[in-house]
């Protein structure tokens, strides 16, 4: 960074992905600036965004922005927005003008993301008593523990700050017709020579035992999408056979 005239800088916008806060006092420290995240959906673009001139909150991409009619619905069914502090699915109402108009020529999957008045995502989060949404991953990467649902995203925030880890990606993985586990794709940093009895040493003491993944895959790259987001999926598919 030090390469760059960054004087005239004023402030950074971020969208896609949450980012790692490490990330982000990186950056501050580099720039004298914030990185501000927004959250959106290809039906209706930005939607809920950080402002320049309020503090940030780590984890959190804002607040909706003014004029929006946001929204957390019951995961299952329901119209009524679900009380401060419940995770549900994130929802715009119908009337907002950013809002697309349908999916052409696709009638059935435009009805399922109508309830009501709502259009319903596939985004899981919740809002806090200040009106700050905290994205919880897509409800499609939830996966069960012991019939618990587990958002990697939790999983992965816990291992952000492993000693010797550059990248992780949690998915679930199947290791035999009716099991799946939790498994951990992990990228070391250079030199770094973090075992997997580490990894999960130091997921026993910040995470529930049955959030915790099961095992540890080291790997050479996190997949991603053309955008750059994160693959978990395509990740997944890289997976060892499991030991006896």
């Amino acid at each position: 960074m030090t390469a760059f005239d960054l004087s005239s800088l004023r402030h950074a916008v971020a969208a896609g992905e949450a980012l790692p806060f490490r990330l982000v006092e990186d950056w501050h420290r580099a720039t004298g600036t914030w990185i501000y995240e927004s959250l959106g959906m290809s039906e209706i673009s930005t939607f809920i965004s950080c402002r320049p001139g309020e503090p940030i909150r780590p984890g959190s991409p804002g607040r909706p922005q003014r004029g929006r009619r946001v929204a957390v619905l019951p995961v299952e069914a329901g119209e009524t927005p679900l009380p401060v502090g419940e995770t549900g699915l994130l929802a715009v109402h119908r009337s907002d003008p950013a809002l697309m108009l349908g999916y052409w020529n696709r009638p059935e999957e435009e009805a399922a993301v109508m309830r009501g008045d709502w259009f319903v995502g596939g985004d899981l989060a919740a809002f806090d008593a200040d009106g700050w949404l905290w994205f919880h991953g897509r409800n499609d990467d939830v996966m069960n523990a012991l019939g618990y649902r587990v958002s990697p995203l939790e999983v992965e925030k816990a291992l952000a700050d492993c000693p010797g880890i550059a990248e992780v990606v949690v998915a679930e993985t199947q290791v035999r017709e009716d099991v799946s586990v939790i498994t951990a794709f992990v990228v070391r940093k250079p030199d770094a020579e973090i075992t997997e009895d580490q990894v999960l040493a130091h997921c026993s003491g910040h995470l529930a035992a049955y959030k915790a993944p099961r095992r540890v895959l080291f790997v050479d790259r996190v997949e991603r999408t053309a955008n750059g987001k994160v693959a978990r999926k395509a990740t997944a598919r890289r997976t060892a056979p499991f030991p006896a």
